[in-house]
């Protein structure tokens, strides 16, 4: 028996939670990459402690690979529910390794080989060792020399202590012997290229790229309540906290944890929060604090299919509108989009220095898709890092919103410098004290609206195009589409399609559409029901889009998705 030829191979792991399947997931992501292959993992979970299904997909490649596919090359199923839950993905070529009881059910016309998992587990000394046996089994199915296994698990379980890492490194040759048995029955990853370079490359998280983006950016505190999906974002920043000199609170509820960054920002100290869609509506009182003192404070928003709690640990594009609109009253900001985990990284960092330099609110929109994707990357580009400092030490007479050309008032804090540092969140004068003169009022916004906006208009992210310019269709993405469309226009490897990708998406970029007019046919991707930044663009521009691809079930577009979808508005 072998699987399908190729150099691209997608291996699912389904089971139910507690099971451990992350932990499969992160041992092979790590272990892949080490053996010098490309490697992209992304989840689906339920949002439950136990019970359910749950699966986790690793891409092994040739070739950089940073998308979800529909494809399962091998599917290994620690649960009996595995093959229902994952039907409409299981077909002819997949081939599918799990315990009897788990392949009870399984079609009799589909590949199957029986390997006793679970079996060994309890054997082992109960079902808890059953994930690190399965990702010794893969691990030897994938050519990973034993060596490199069992020095992740000490990495991984070494807190623990020694008696368990004895015990799951047992667990793991477990899963090698298993894997022996096995691979007289199969050949796998055959056409796969090793790549020595990759095993020094960084493997990252959607998370780990803008946490490390916010510590180049200098973050010095960060509020917030968890939420999925940016309580990862939360824990990464808290663990490098005491490293960075970064100060974490878990405040008691969303209110609580921007009004704190906000007066962290007063302070002086560069701010952050991370949330969730109905996490950051209860905030939204507190944007426009930011807005109407003229606070910076950076604003990670980890989206996830909504209104109210909806499913709280799936993904979704649904939060575009809520970030634009939010805050009563009109104030300057920044949204942006990251696509890509260099993106991530380089957006995050700025985001710190334009908050700081225009003394507004920048959001970073996310999704779980995004933040919880894996993949391995050359490295980052630290050429451009730097920290802009545009606090001042203030004179005697001071005065925090001094009334300039720009609109930019020179910002300082209290204790720094002879002035005093009054700000209020009603309407107020360039001291800072409450006024209700109407002038200043109208003089006030344009500083905090008009004026702003103008600068900021000249430092827009211009999107990028990705094909050439002579295209006859164009199709549109933001934030975490970015991997997939790209991956399939290259499936395609169409000259008349082109892509562009948004990773800031407010204020749009002023030449938009001049490459909205320059395609016969526009097409737009979003995870969400309305096309909210298809909605966006026409409001702005008069541009409608042709045609608008909105996926809402709480999965990301698959690779094959995008390609159907495309080839069916092509007509082919």
């Amino acid at each position: 028996m072998s699987l399908k030829s190729r150099d691209d191979l997608s291996i699912v792991l389904c089971g139910e939670a507690g099971q451990g399947i992350q932990t499969v997931e992160g041992i092979l992501v790590q272990a892949i990459k080490l053996a010098g292959y490309n490697v992209c993992s992304s989840k689906e979970y339920m949002s439950r402690v136990r019970g359910g299904l749950n699966s986790t997909e690793i891409r092994i490649s040739s070739k950089r690979i940073t998308a979800y596919v529909d494809r399962m090359d091998m599917l290994l199923a620690l649960n009996e529910g595995a093959l229902e839950h994952l039907k409409d993905r299981i077909n002819s070529d997949t081939l599918i390794i799990g315990d009897d009881q788990q392949l009870k059910t399984v079609n009799q016309e589909y590949n199957v080989l029986k390997a006793p998992i679970l079996q060994s587990a309890q054997e082992l000394g109960g079902i808890i060792f059953a994930n690190v046996i399965a990702a010794g089994v893969l691990s030897n199915l994938l050519n990973i020399h034993s060596d490199v296994f069992d020095q992740i698990i000490r990495d991984m379980f070494q807190r623990k202590g020694e008696e368990i890492v004895k015990k799951d490194i047992k667990a793991g040759q477990k899963g090698y012997q298993i894997g022996d048995e096995l691979s007289d029955s199969i050949k796998i990853i055959s056409k796969i290229d090793k790549n020595p370079v990759i095993k020094d490359e960084l493997l990252l998280s959607g998370t780990d790229a803008v946490g490390l983006g916010c510590i180049a950016g200098n973050c010095k505190f960060m509020a917030s309540y968890p939420m999925t999906p940016s309580t990862s974002l939360q824990i990464f920043m808290a663990h490098h906290g005491e490293d960075f000199d970064i100060l974490f609170e878990q405040a008691e509820d969303e209110i609580a944890a921007l009004n704190m960054s906000i007066g962290a920002s007063y302070a002086g100290a560069r701010s952050m929060i991370a949330t969730s869609g109905s996490g950051f509506a209860l905030m939204e009182e507190a944007v426009g604090l930011s807005g109407m003192t003229e606070t910076p404070v950076v604003i990670y928003v980890g989206q996830r299919p909504g209104p109210a709690v909806g499913l709280p640990t799936r993904t979704a594009q649904e939060d575009l509108n809520l970030t634009i609109f939010s805050g009563p009253g009109e104030f300057a900001r920044i949204i942006f989009a990251p696509g890509n985990f260099q993106e991530a990284f380089k957006i995050s960092h700025q985001a710190f220095n334009l908050a700081d330099k225009y003394q507004i609110p920048v959001f970073i929109l996310s999704d779980q898709y995004f933040a919880e994707s894996y993949y391995n990357i050359p490295s980052l580009d630290l050429s451009d890092v730097e920290i802009e400092d545009y606090i001042i030490k203030t004179p005697e007479n001071y005065r925090r919103y001094n009334l300039t050309a720009d609109g930019i008032s020179p910002r300082g804090i209290p204790g720094y410098g002879e002035g005093v540092v009054v700000v209020d969140s009603d309407e107020h004068d360039e001291e800072g004290h409450i006024t209700e003169d109407l002038q200043i009022r109208t003089e006030m916004v344009n500083k905090r609206y008009h004026k702003k906006m103008k600068l900021i208009e000249k430092e827009i992210i211009a999107p990028e195009l990705i094909g050439g310019d002579g295209y006859d269709i164009l199709v549109i993405g933001w934030g975490s589409t970015y991997s997939t469309i790209k991956e399939a226009l290259n499936v395609l490897g169409s000259d008349e399609i082109s892509f562009l990708h948004f990773n800031q998406v407010y204020p749009l970029y002023s030449n938009t559409l001049d490459y909205l007019e320059n395609a016969d046919k526009t097409i737009i991707f979003e995870n969400n029901a309305s096309g909210q930044f298809a909605k966006f663009i026409k409001m702005e521009t008069g541009f409608n889009i042709d045609e608008k691809i909105l996926k809402y079930n709480g999965m990301p577009f698959s690779v094959e998705e995008v390609v159907k979808s495309l080839e069916s508005l092509r007509g082919l």
